[in-house]
């Protein structure tokens, strides 16, 4: 993958970026499946569903930094009706979550343009908050930010030690660390 301009070099092959994702997502499902409960096949198949979309998702994000509508929002809206027709939930309230979740990152898009004069994040990052507010619910979607800002800052400072030059106009793909985020919050829930 080449992200080109200020951003960081990230030349590896897409076929490469998806097969290490595949891998660290199964990685990090494993111990939720062996130490969890037997799981429903419905819910097996909702969570292959998920990694999915979270993992194309990010293999574009870190090509394109894009994440297309095409991605996003069906992901966001298999999150409500499997919610609803798995009845974790009613869909109502991960609609409302859904809903938040773009907001808040909306907002905080917003109000960092109008502080640096620049876009720090895309409207495609708040549309995958809103599907992660759609598979976790709003109570979960602090968990997931804070966890995608906490991989975030431990690549960025990867990144550094090894040499690349990272400041603040340096472009870093936000998607692949929700997508992270909203996928150990679903595995394991929110930290209490």
């Amino acid at each position: 993958m080449s992200v080109q301009g200020s951003s960081l070099n990230l030349a590896v092959p897409a076929g490469m970026t998806a097969a290490v994702l595949i891998a660290a997502y199964a990685g990090i499902a494993v111990p939720a499946f062996a130490w969890g409960a037997a799981r429903p096949a419905t819910e097996i198949v909702a969570g292959a569903v998920l990694a999915a979309g979270l993992i194309a998702g990010s293999v574009i994000d870190l090509r394109t930094l894009r994440l297309p509508d095409w991605v996003t929002l069906p992901l966001a809206a298999a999150g409500i009706i499997i919610a609803h027709v798995l009845a974790w939930v009613d869909g109502l309230e991960r609609l409302l979550a859904a809903v938040t979740g773009f907001v808040i990152l909306a907002l905080v898009r917003d109000v960092y343009f109008r502080w640096r004069q620049r876009h720090g994040l895309g409207l495609g990052d708040a549309k995958l908050l809103a599907a992660a507010g759609a598979w976790t619910g709003l109570a979960a979607l602090p968990a997931v930010v804070l966890w995608a800002c906490a991989l975030a800052l431990a690549a960025v400072a990867a990144w550094a030690s090894s040499g690349q030059r990272v400041t603040s106009a340096t472009a870093i793909p936000f998607g692949p660390f929700l997508a992270a985020g909203t996928w150990i919050v679903w595995l394991y829930g929110p930290p209490l």
